[in-house]
């Protein structure tokens, strides 16, 4: 069927906008350049705490963990495409460890509840850390291990650490959401109660947004 002219149009941009995201996060010039993925819940709330950081060159909301191409927002939300809402950071280790992009990740999650987070239910919205090789793999398992021989709550650590496999990008309107819609956002935030459970979890180390 051919698309008429401003479906067409709408295509043209929608797509443009994904090759956008996709070249940022994508191959830097840099070879030292490393990259580091992390599913969080809703990725509205992951991207904050490491975009801007000093060695963060780029961040990226996402879709990866999944077994179908291409997916978008609408085909992840009804969960039945595997895939968990993510984000993907590429940084600079001369600058900022993985170590540190790990700990980041542990304080502004729930570790302790298997297929949700906080009022978000289903796979789609697991924790997750997706390493990219083998010496990521062994920070995340020990960053685990720590967690939880330091914990002061009771419940275990559910989170899972795999291989990451494809990340794709999530639509534009998406991307850095807290800036584009700080209301809507903070809104959420607020009726998700992401940051009362934070706190009681990780007390006074409980991430600032």
């Amino acid at each position: 069927m051919k698309l008429n002219q401003p479906i067409a149009g709408v295509f043209v941009v929608v797509m443009m906008t994904l090759v956008n995201v996709a070249t940022s996060i994508g191959e830097t010039t840099d070879e030292s350049y490393a990259r580091a993925t992390f599913a969080g819940g809703c990725f509205w709330c992951m991207q904050p705490p490491f975009a801007g950081l000093d060695g963060v060159i780029a961040t990226a909301a996402g879709y990866t963990g999944g077994h179908t191409t291409n997916p978008t927002y609408e085909n992840v939300s009804h969960g039945n495409t595997g895939h968990a809402e993510s984000v993907q950071i590429v940084y600079d280790p001369r600058k900022i460890s993985y170590e540190k992009l790990l700990d980041i990740f542990w304080h502004n999650i729930d570790p302790t509840t298997a297929g949700r987070q906080f009022c978000d239910v289903g796979l789609e919205y697991r924790t997750a850390i997706f390493f990219h090789n083998a010496e990521q793999e062994r920070l995340a398992r020990e960053s685990k291990q720590s967690i939880e021989a330091t914990k002061t709550f009771p419940e275990p650590v559910v989170t899972e650490i795999t291989v990451v496999g494809t990340f794709y990008p999530a639509e534009e309107y998406h991307q850095d959401f807290s800036d584009k819609n700080p209301v809507r956002y903070q809104v959420y935030r607020y009726m998700c109660k992401r940051d009362p459970r934070l706190a009681e979890l990780w007390g006074q180390d409980a991430p600032t947004h």
